[in-house]
């Protein structure tokens, strides 16, 4: 990219979806909600714990494609189907980060794409 302003869009990873996986703009990676599809592209089954451990590794995924790391995640966003399962989704969500967490912010939804319990975006630096 020749300029800090200049937008790049990165394409889905499921062709045909009406948005892009990622948009970097500068050294900003903007990730839209991931939702915990396997690579079948199937709801992984296993509740809010196998849920939320396959959308971590979705972001982590694609955040090593596109040149960052979850060490480089500033902001997340999460939405969850049922807030009781907020203390279950933590216990994972933790054990994805070193040291510092990212600010984020959580909300409940009365439902998700495809059936899912949750969808994470995230917002990270690329060097």
């Amino acid at each position: 990219m020749s300029s800090k302003s200049e937008l790049e869009f990165l394409p889905s990873s499921t062709p045909g979806m009406p948005f892009s996986e990622a948009v970097r703009v500068g050294n900003v990676l903007y990730l839209s909600g991931m939702l915990p599809l396997d690579a079948s592209r199937k709801v992984v089954e296993g509740g809010i714990v196998a849920q939320t451990r396959q959308v971590m590794d979705n972001i982590k995924a694609v955040l090593e494609k596109n040149g960052s790391s979850l060490d480089k995640v500033f902001k997340m966003t999460c939405m969850l189907a049922d807030m009781s399962e907020w203390p279950e989704m933590n216990k994972v969500y933790v054990t994805y980060f070193s040291g510092q967490f990212p600010a984020r912010s959580a909300f409940g939804s009365t439902g998700l794409a495809m059936g899912a319990k949750l969808e994470i975006e995230a917002v990270a630096v690329v060097e």
